[in-house]
């Protein structure tokens, strides 16, 4: 080892740490460097001016040579790297060079050896330099994409090597003294700012015909595409569309395809997609595509070239998302559904002759990918003559169908079942735009028979490992949720042919019978798969339902039934996340489609208390289904039997109906602004019902066909169902109300006559703001109207007035009733305590005592007749010698004998058996009684 060489090795070493060897003792290498080996690391200085100077003149003798020669020596003084304060000059010595190289082609191996030198890391001074000469650095760089013109094929070849170097940094050969080597990402922030990779895109017009240098040009692209900032700049410059068109160039090695679709990749990823969308969605670039995925189609058999396959048929994804795209004008799309269709419909073009896809990974995620362009392609309406020809609901519908056992396929069990759920997912997208076929498949019968194989109980193994079998691993839910989905969108074309056919096939008792099931097979792994499978059959029911009479009695009471257990969920679940809300609005709009114009489901309904079960969603206070829910109340109302109900359903506290719906419209209020007073009552008599809304909207003529902010405010708030189900409860008649209830329902009452007003005023605005003067009779007439609507704002202002004066003056009177009450409290209790007060005084005196009982006979005798009739007999009610003050007489009321002499409930109490022992105490049994007879005595009745 030479003493450079172990310098080198000692300061690569990190300090601190040792170096693991095999040899059970390390002996330290200890380098010495001597003075001649460190003055040729040293960088010398040099007069650059010198030889740029040298460069630019033209006109001595021997001049080439002595050029030459002073280029030879620079790359000798920095043969270790550039400093960061020389690379402008340098690079300037580089750009003359280059500039000979023309006439004189000895300066090609000058320029190849600087560009040699520009691969190795900058040095700097300081740590400051990176910063000091960012922009000189940038400069410079940027001019290496210039220097792709110089007609030189080695220069050029060396040029990208020098670009990838960048991503590749390797330390310095020796150590220089004095000098660090920059950040090894230095070089590449400095090649965005300069711009480097516009340049060097714009440089591949220059190689046609030059496969060597185009494939090193595209390997340093595919380097400087992993950045962001690069992938914007190569973006201008078009590279998308100039590299996609020359996909189909020919190339022996292969590089040419990889490299470029690894740029397309990247700038997909990492610059605005929709551009670069926009500069692939051409005639070329989509043939260049087309080609190339035909032959690795065709004759693409190693791993690579199916991995490249899937590639190219990802990016065609993301172009046929373009409508714009010409697709179908170049044959790709005709070229894919015969691909996608193959190995199902046979068919006799030479493409697909004697061609099959293995079970390998590569070729099943290649027949996702083309089913996934299918539904891409499908939004293009004219690719729906290809979809007829090239049989694909046909090919789609070889799916739909159980799993047949001991058949031998092409595909394993997981990966069939990912297909076929792919495939119906398909057909939820394709079927639709193709009705006839689709009824020619008899897709309804084999929807139904697969449903009905999925609530069979046919033991079967769902793997559900992909995206589309999510919640179905072990069970058939994932099947049905696809199969539920592809019935919902046929049933909601509302095409009378296709529901016609599915009622004919009893597909509504099939439904509620699968509802039924998912309720008693369902768990809380599986909660939300099962949520939306009943969110489908109820969606399926409404499609069917709707407008239909018959249909609504075929729903009948099952479905009612269906209906009210959903209704009675524990509301707390609405919040859990797991589309408890989807299911509760897929309920409520069956309510709509199915219940409502149905009598015999009416009334059912309303028997089982469906009713107090809409008024308790209502009660939630939930925005979000609250106008539905009133929606659906204000159809029931027509139902004479639905007033009894809503009037006899309660909440909490006891709250009626009518006072919730009343709580519902000044909420509703609030939230729009509308102008109230504390008590609720109206402020603007002109502008009773105006929200912030149309406060902030300036009125402006409209046309005929056109809704003012009037007309939709009806719409856009609950104000008007609000309304309707009150005035249809009656008026007059609601129960429950309190004063505030009364003042805010005296508004509700006259809805109809402010909106009604409110949009006349609009008119008579517009007309002004038209400069259209009026007859005038209709001048009156809209005054008249005006007038009068103004009017009825201020008679039910002065009636809210009375009522909250009334009101006033009731709780004025409740309040003296309760201070009366509380007065004749405390007067009965200062009586009680002077009563105790003259008893203790009774008791503890003989004199208060005996004028107390002369008190008491001088009152009875002067209560006493003075006159006793004739022939009378006089009983003496008074006892002689008691020396009592309260009331007595024969009676004696005895109290019960306390428990210390009984003994309390356990003590034995046969009475007939007893004696009361000397000691005292408690009662107690005596063992030996002698019973004397005693006389008998008359007993008086």
């Amino acid at each position: 080892m030479s003493t450079v060489e172990a310098r080198a090795t000692a300061e690569a070493r990190e300090p601190g740490v040792r170096s693991k060897s095999n040899s059970p003792r390390q002996i330290p290498v200890v380098g010495v460097v001597t003075e001649d080996e460190d003055a040729q690391s040293a960088l010398k200085p040099m007069d650059l001016n010198r030889v740029i100077k040298l460069l630019e003149e033209t006109d001595k003798a021997d001049l080439e040579e002595k050029q030459l020669k002073a280029v030879k020596i620079l790359v000798q003084n920095y043969q270790n790297g550039f400093p960061l304060r020389d690379l402008v000059q340098i690079f300037k010595i580089l750009n003359l060079c280059a500039g000979k190289i023309g006439h004189q082609p000895h300066f090609i191996e000058s320029a190849y050896s600087i560009l040699k030198l520009c691969g190795l890391p900058f040095l700097k001074k300081k740590v400051s330099d990176e910063i000091t000469y960012a922009e000189d650095t940038a400069n410079s760089i940027a001019l290496l994409g210039d220097l792709m013109k110089v007609p030189s094929s080695e220069l050029r070849i060396q040029i990208c090597k020098c670009i990838v170097d960048f991503y590749h940094a390797e330390p310095p050969k020796k150590h220089i003294p004095g000098y660090q080597q920059a950040s090894s990402s230095y070089k590449i922030q400095m090649a965005e700012v300069g711009g480097l990779a516009k340049t060097m895109v714009q440089s591949l017009t220059l190689l046609d015909n030059q496969l060597v240098e185009k494939l090193w040009v595209l390997k340093a692209l595919q380097h400087l595409s992993t950045s962001e900032v690069n992938c914007t700049l190569m973006m201008q410059a078009q590279a998308a569309s100039s590299i996609c068109a020359h996909l189909n160039d020919p190339d022996p090695s292969g590089q040419l395809l990889f490299r470029s679709s690894e740029i397309l990749w990247n700038l997909l990823e990492k610059s605005p997609k929709e551009e670069i969308i926009r500069q692939l969605s051409n005639l070329e670039c989509l043939l260049a595509l087309k080609e190339i995925f035909k032959h690795l189609f065709m004759r693409g058999f190693s791993h690579y070239d199916r991995q490249l396959r899937n590639d190219i048929l990802v990016i065609t994804t993301i172009i046929a998302q373009n409508p714009e795209a010409p697709m179908i004008e170049c044959g790709f799309t005709r070229d894919l559904i015969l691909f996608a269709t193959f190995n199902e419909v046979k068919s006799q073009n030479p493409l697909v002759k004697g061609l099959k896809l293995s079970n390998s990974y590569e070729d099943f995620e290649l027949k996702k990918l083309l089913f996934n362009i299918i539904v891409i392609l499908c939004k293009d309406l004219p690719t729906v003559q290809l979809l007829i020809d090239g049989k694909v609901v046909l090919a789609l519908f070889t799916y739909v169908k159980k799993p047949e056992k001991h058949k031998i396929i092409e595909w394993s069990a997981a990966q069939y079942e990912e297909l076929q759920l792919h495939a119906i997912a398909t057909l939820s997208s394709v079927a639709p735009l193709l009705i006839e076929e689709y009824m020619l498949c008899q897709g309804n019968a084999r929807i139904l028979a697969f449903l009905e194989w999925c609530e069979s109980e046919d033991s079967f193994f769902s793997h559900g490992n992909s995206f589309h079998g999510t919640g179905g691993r072990g069970n058939k839910f994932a099947h049905m949720r696809y199969t539920l989905r592809l019935l919902r969108a046929m049933v909601y074309l509302q095409d009378e042919t296709v529901n016609n056919d599915l009622c004919e096939k009893r597909t509504i008792q099939q439904l509620i019978g699968i509802f039924k099931n998912t309720i008693s097979k369902s768990n809380d792994k599986e909660e939300a798969i099962v949520l939306e499978i009943q969110s489908d059959i109820l969606l399926i029911l409404s499609g069917l339902c709707e407008h239909n009479i018959p249909r609504k009695e075929i729903f009948g009471t099952e479905g009612v039934d269906v209906i009210l257990h959903v209704l009675k969920t524990d509301p707390k679940k609405f919040q859990s996340g797991l589309g408890y809300i989807v299911l509760l609005f897929s309920t409520l709009d069956s309510i709509w489609c199915c219940i409502l114009g149905c009598y015999p489901s009416e009334d059912y309904f309303l028997e089982k208390e469906g009713i107090f079960l809409l008024l308790d969603l209502l009660a939630l206070n939930q925005k979000k289904f609250c106008n539905l829910i009133l929606g659906i109340m204000v159809e029931f109302c027509d139902n004479p039997k639905t007033t009894v109900h809503v009037n006899s359903w309660r909440g909490k506290k006891d709250q009626t109906a009518a006072s919730l719906l009343i709580k519902l419209w000044r909420k509703e209020e609030k939230e729009l602004g509308v102008k109230r007073d504390k008590h609720g009552k109206i402020i603007d008599t002109k502008k009773p019902l105006f929200t912030s809304f149309q406060e902030e909207q300036n009125i402006m003529p409209l046309p005929a066909d056109c809704p003012t902010v009037a007309v939709m405010d009806v719409a856009e708030n609950i104000r008007a169902k609000i309304y309707a189900v009150l005035g249809k409860l009656d008026f007059e008649n609601l129960p429950g109300l309190s004063a505030e209830d009364f003042v805010t329902l005296c508004i509700i009452h006259r809805y109809l006559d402010f909106k009604i007003g409110e949009i006349w005023n609009e008119i008579y605005e517009e007309i002004k703001l038209e400069k259209l003067r009026p007859v005038t009779t209709d001048k009156s007439i809209l005054e008249a109207i005006t007038t009068a609507s103004e009017n009825i704002g201020k008679m039910v202002a002065s009636l809210q007035s009375e009522m909250i004066e009334s009101q006033a003056r009731q709780d004025i009177q409740n309040e003296q009733r309760v201070y009366a009450k509380i007065q004749a409290t405390h007067k009965q209790r200062d009586l009680a305590n002077k009563s105790w007060e003259n008893f203790l005084a009774r008791t503890s005196n003989a004199k208060n005592l005996k004028k107390a009982k002369r008190l008491q006979e001088k009152a009875i005798e002067s209560s006493r007749y003075n006159e006793r009739p004739p022939n009378a007999i006089f009983h003496q009610t008074d006892i002689k010698g008691l020396n009592t003050t309260v009331p007595s007489g024969r009676v004696v009321t005895l109290e019960s004998t306390p428990a210390r002499l009984v003994g309390g409930p356990l003590a034995d109490t046969d009475i007939a058996l007893k004696k009361l022992p000397i000691r005292g105490g408690a009662l107690q049994r005596v063992k030996a009684v002698k019973i004397i007879d005693e006389p008998k005595k008359n007993v008086l009745t």
